[in-house]
């Protein structure tokens, strides 16, 4: 059984960050260890606000350290890193992947560099694009950003699929194995479906899935690809094999969710979905 460090938020109501993606994960068969960055009542999309902290300093190099202590970390098979709730938080993953790499060489670091989402703008602090920018880049294996995310961690402004597919050479340039651009936004190809590409050594994968007309679009869709990808890579699939099971498996919880009429991931629901999903859609090479 393959096993997870995943380092993320955790909301005690709904699906974010670890709540989106711990289930899924172990419903697929891998082990989950979570440590959180934040714990809040709910995610900070409501309205009616949220309750909650960002955990102290050095609590994640601590729990790290716990793990040690017991010599587990031989174990782990890959490093899951989301959302930040302070630079400093990030050193502390590096230190966790660090470990983890340091007992097992051909453990994974997959790197989600939560920053925003294209309509909704930057939603961290500037220290946190650093060091996703200028850190995390050089250790992370796999690095699963949005539009915005990948246009901040290249410098560039991307309005169509050729300058997705140049950002995404220039961070495969730098020694990333695997770039998974979770939404295309305005630079897709196909305005009417929701796309995702994926670039590797052998290429560039474009794939899409239904749009569904939400009265407010659930959170946590990128968390939960982000884990689901992860889950399916360790399982063995090839990178395109990867991919497209993690497009079928999001489709069918998002299907579920919006079949009910909810705000949130209907993961339980859905739990078929990413446990044994069936692809319709196959990835497209460019």
């Amino acid at each position: 059984m393959k096993s997870i460090l995943s380092i993320q938020s955790h909301v005690v109501f709904g699906c974010a960050g670890n709540s989106a993606v711990v289930f899924p994960m172990r419903r697929m068969g891998v082990e989950v260890w979570p440590i959180n960055t934040v714990q809040f009542s709910n995610h900070t999309q409501y309205q009616q606000g949220w309750q909650g902290m960002v955990m102290p300093v050095d609590q994640i190099k601590n729990l790290v350290d716990g793990l040690i202590n017991i010599e587990n970390l031989s174990s782990c098979d890959a490093v899951l890193s989301g959302y930040l709730g302070s630079a400093t938080q990030g050193n502390e993953v590096l230190y966790a992947v660090e470990q983890v790499k340091k007992r097992n060489p051909e453990a994974l670091y997959f790197c989600d560099p939560v920053m925003g989402h294209p309509e909704k703008g930057c939603i961290v602090v500037p220290e946190v694009m650093d060091f996703f920018k200028y850190r995390a880049m050089q250790k992370a294996d796999v690095i699963a950003p949005n539009l915005l995310e990948l246009e901040t961690l290249t410098d560039m402004k991307i309005d169509n699929i050729e300058q997705v597919k140049q950002a995404c050479a220039s961070l495969l340039a730098q020694g990333v194995k695997l770039v998974l651009v979770k939404h295309l936004s305005r630079a897709g190809i196909a305005q009417e479906c929701f796309e995702m590409l994926l670039a590797t050594a052998d290429g560039y994968f474009h794939i899409t899935r239904p749009l569904y007309d939400f009265d407010r679009q659930p959170v946590g869709v990128g968390d939960l690809i982000s884990g689901v990808m992860l889950a399916n890579l360790l399982a063995g699939h090839s990178p395109v094999d990867a991919f497209e099971l993690t497009n079928a498996a999001v489709d069918g919880v998002l299907q579920a969710t919006f079949k009910q009429g909810s705000y949130e991931l209907q993961l339980v629901a859905a739990q078929d979905s990413f446990a044994c999903p069936k692809v319709n859609v196959n990835a497209i090479q460019l």
